[in-house]
């Protein structure tokens, strides 16, 4: 399909970037210089709007299409509107779920590139992540004079892709110095600290204090090491002096998009970078930004984890929901299903944060049951509107718009309050979260992951939030555990440190850092055309 795109410039000028802020990459993208944040003329004067989900089908709900007709309604309807959405990682795009750009009218463009390399922040985050590593091989090489103890190293390598044979490998296999032959492994990109630590830096100077802090591993006596003490930053920070820069696009329609980092949301905090998200609010009225899967993993992230260090607090969320989700989790029984959608809108309720609910319509959706939908939105006090982004983009988005303007206005200062206070021990933490916001009875630690939580604390990063990877399909650890269930236990298995992202990772049941392909991947239906178009993706 011919897409008739807009230069870059003419993207630009809808969000008035002057031009000495805008380094274009192509036609159709550009980088936004960080300078545009010391400038006066642009204070933080837009509202924040938060787009999370129920829980989602293997296929997705439509999020993110949700999340890029609003934008486009908000436009549609007079308003200065701006998207921030994360960038897609290879894994999923060859894997399971596919692309992560919308779709159908609502689309972030230019699609098949930002799906694949785009501008090459992917590939700059793996290669400072796995710089790093390298350093640190080298280091046990040439002498080991920080008394590494290898069996203690905790930073692996990383790569871009669901490689399950990557997950557990052993390196320096001829080696008979110190380390040879040491067990370590991969995480995807995604699940990078570096990741996180570019979408949580605030600045290039708090990105080299990220990248000081990060630990990675310790020695024989217990003591923490951290990238400081390899002077890897200076290394790091060339790697990513590019990929710090958030990235300006457009939607189907010419609105603009800022499209930048790419943590996901059940192994990482799940959202677009703080910078795209500060700049955001500095150029438009209305930021739209989407959080990864449902409200559980990454809206309690960006409540406990991203409001709580940047400061960004949004005016509203969306909550998107679809006959399909609720339908999967009642067992294929709508009725059985509703209770996943009302804990789901409570827990919102109970951070505080005004919501609407977007029902997203799918052609096989009948009418008695998207009106079951939002009769049960209103029993919990929600509004609804149902969305149509897909076949029609700004305009069936639109209704949507106007009743998020209007929850906006009605109450233009929530009192938002996240689930713990960061004084509180890691343990509490995690038991409130797992209380308040999956509903079980309680948590149990595994002896490593209880050690861990200790030796965290005795270091010194007890105050740090908690980012919990868990299964994105149940409330629980357990995929198969559908609707709003009680009295069940949270199994914590491990944990480890982001000292350099600023929080603890806490392991949930069978949890991989590193996804697995299927047995039937989309990197079968992914190919060029005699045209050099990319297709299938």
């Amino acid at each position: 399909m011919k897409k008739n795109l807009l230069p870059i410039q003419a993207v630009a000028r809808k969000l008035e970037i002057p031009e000495k802020y805008i380094e274009q990459v192509g036609p159709y993208g550009a980088k936004v210089r960080l300078e545009l944040l010391a400038d006066l003329a642009y204070a933080r004067r837009g509202k924040l709007i938060l787009v999370t989900a129920t829980t989602p089908t293997v296929s997705g709900e439509g999020k993110t299409v949700t999340a890029i007709g609003l934008t486009q309604g908000l436009a549609l309807i007079g308003k200065k509107a701006v998207i921030t959405s994360r960038e897609p990682s290879l894994g999923p795009v060859f894997g399971m779920k596919g692309g992560a750009t919308g779709g159908g009218l609502s689309q972030i463009e230019p699609s098949a590139k930002i799906n694949l390399h785009f501008h090459g922040d992917f590939h700059a985050i793996s290669s400072a992540h796995n710089l790093l590593a390298a350093l640190i091989d080298a280091h046990l090489f040439h002498g080991n004079d920080f008394k590494l103890d290898p069996e203690r190293i905790t930073w692996p390598r990383t790569m871009d892709m669901n490689d399950r044979a990557l997950r557990r490998i052993a390196v320096s296999l001829e080696s008979k110095k110190d380390g040879g032959g040491r067990k370590t492994g991969f995480v995807i990109t995604a699940a990078s600290e570096i990741m996180a630590i570019v979408a949580l830096a605030g600045s290039l100077k708090d990105l080299r204090r990220r990248l000081d802090a990060i630990v990675i591993g310790a020695t024989r006596e217990g003591k923490p090491v951290d990238a400081r003490d390899l002077q890897a930053a200076g290394g790091m920070m060339a790697l990513l002096a590019d990929a710090i820069l958030p990235n300006l696009v457009q939607t189907t329609d010419g609105t603009p998009a800022f499209v930048h980092a790419g943590p996901f949301g059940n192994i990482a905090h799940g959202t677009s970078s703080v910078i795209s998200q500060e700049m955001a609010l500095r150029l438009a009225d209305y930021v739209v930004n989407e959080a990864g899967f449902a409200a559980d993993l990454g809206g309690e992230k960006y409540f406990d984890i991203v409001m709580q260090k940047s400061g960004i607090t949004p005016r509203a969320a969306v909550l998107v929901t679809t006959v399909q989700s609720i339908r999967n989790q009642g067992e294929g029984d709508l009725e059985r299903g509703l209770p996943n959608l009302g804990r789901h809108l409570d827990n919102l309720g109970n951070f505080g944060v005004p919501t609407i609910a977007a029902i997203n319509r799918f052609p096989s959706d009948t009418d008695a049951d998207l009106g079951r939908l939002k009769a049960y939105c209103a029993e919990h006090g929600t509004p609804a509107a149902l969305s149509e982004a897909f076949t029609k983009g700004g305009a069936g988005a639109k209704e949507l718009a106007e009743r998020v303007v209007e929850l906006i206005e009605k109450n233009p200062s929530p009192a938002l309050r996240p689930v713990y206070e960061l004084e509180e021990p890691l343990t509490e933490k995690i038991q409130k979260v797992a209380r308040k916001i999956y509903g079980a009875a309680g948590v149990s630690f595994s002896d490593e992951a209880r050690a861990r939580l200790q030796q965290f604390t005795d270091w010194g990063y007890a105050k740090l939030p908690i980012c919990i990877a868990k299964t994105q399909y149940s409330f629980t650890d357990d995929p198969k555990i559908l609707g709003a269930p009680t009295g069940w236990t949270l199994r914590v298995t491990d944990a480890s440190l982001s000292a350099g992202a600023g929080f603890i990772v806490v392991l949930c049941g069978n949890i991989m850092l590193m996804p697995g392909l299927p047995k039937v991947s989309r990197a079968v239906s992914i190919d060029v055309d005699d045209r050099g178009e990319i297709i299938g993706v």
